[in-house]
């Protein structure tokens, strides 16, 4: 019979025919290494989301303001990353990082609001 080998380390294995791993070290390190790439995507987005909710909140203490895009893109406003988006009856388009939104209103103005949590 043919030595069983752990997927991680390479070393021989005992016990239960169906193991695969000499340890739950090795069985974490295997799948973290497997899960590796997906999750650093996911968080380089999350900390873009993170950092864009960061910047209106920043600027939008009130509740509702009024900004230059310059304002924005000078603190490091990225606006391909939004968590979501509501459409107004008007046609209107609101992009949205979690609570803390943003429209623009013309000449590179954009219009600085907060989405209330519904209860």
């Amino acid at each position: 019979m043919e030595e069983r080998k752990c997927l991680e380390c390479k070393g021989v294995l005992f016990g239960r025919i169906d193991k695969k791993f000499c340890s739950d070290q090795c069985r974490n390190a295997y799948n973290n290494q497997l899960k590796r790439e997906a999750n650093n995507t996911v968080r380089t987005i999350n900390n873009r989301l993170r950092k864009n909710r960061n910047i209106l909140f920043g600027l939008n203490p009130s509740g509702t303001s009024r900004v230059h895009k310059d304002r924005l893109t000078t603190r490091g406003f990225h606006f391909k990353f939004f968590t979501h988006t509501h459409i107004t009856k008007a046609g209107k388009t609101y992009y949205f990082c979690y609570d803390q939104g943003y429209v623009e209103i013309g000449n590179d103005f954009y219009a600085l609001v907060v989405k209330e949590p519904k209860i």
